[in-house]
């Protein structure tokens, strides 16, 4: 094997939520790798803000798209926008809401459903039309360790992960033929937004920690790797995977 599977030069990457967290650190990578990067999050700089200089530091091209991941129409006319020119496409935009199942506004779960699960297939079915018709691509969700597990106190966020899940699959039966591989990464305990008031509660961030073999909590930056991967020729025969990257959370 040579490095050469890995290169992504002449390709061009959407990654959606790319402006911070796992999506910019995804978007980093595949552009170190050599992929042009359209980055689309709620609030998106055209220029692409911190992610633009970052991708055109690494000599590569950058573009920018505000999209509202709660809204079909927004997504599709996007999806519209991409379809013939996404090599890769990683669906990577998410939101998480907390409160017990009792209490969960339904409002709540509406939105979480809408950007974690509706918005995925609706563009995975724009840009893997495209993939289609021009011989092939790659497609690759951010799933969860919930999409494995239950979770405490989101249960919307954990049925639109185990969605995705089942999603993955489901495409990559129809598609794998097509050459268009769909697979998905679900990351362990990362650092982000989405884990602060985890991290912020001592009790449960020292038993999240006291599982992790690996000891520590996740950065971004560790799903860079497994994100070129499944973008790459080297993943040319991996088809309908969930692929945690997680310390060692599931393995335990």
């Amino acid at each position: 094997m040579t490095t050469d599977l890995f290169d992504l030069t002449g390709r061009t990457a959407v990654v959606t939520g790319a402006r911070r967290g796992i999506g910019f650190a995804m978007a980093e990578a595949l552009a170190q790798a050599g992929a042009d990067i359209i980055g689309a999050s709620a609030s998106q700089e055209s220029d692409g803000g911190a992610i633009g200089r970052r991708v055109r530091e690494l000599g590569r091209q950058f573009e920018g798209h505000a999209v509202d991941f709660r809204s079909r129409e927004a997504v599709a006319e996007f999806g519209r926008t991409v379809a013939d020119r996404a090599d890769i496409l990683v669906n990577n935009a998410g939101t998480i809401r907390r409160a017990p199942a009792a209490e969960h506004p339904a409002e709540f779960w509406d939105e979480v459903i809408d950007v974690n699960l509706n918005s995925q297939f609706a563009l995975s079915q724009l840009v893997g039309a495209g993939m289609i018709r021009r011989g092939g691509g790659k497609i690759i969700f951010t799933a969860s360790l919930l999409s494995f597990q239950g979770g405490i106190n989101v249960p919307g966020y954990a049925a639109a992960k185990s969605a995705i899940a089942g999603l993955t699959k489901a495409l990559a039966n129809e598609w794998a033929s097509k050459n268009v591989n769909v697979n998905a990464i679900a990351p362990g305990y990362i650092a982000t937004d989405n884990t602060e008031a985890l991290r912020d509660d001592a009790d449960r961030s020292r038993s999240i920690l006291e599982r992790i073999p690996a000891g520590r909590w996740g950065e971004a930056s560790d799903l860079g790797g497994a994100t070129v991967f499944l973008a790459s020729r080297a993943a040319d025969y991996v088809s309908g995977v969930v692929l945690p990257v997680d310390g060692g959370w599931m393995g335990r």
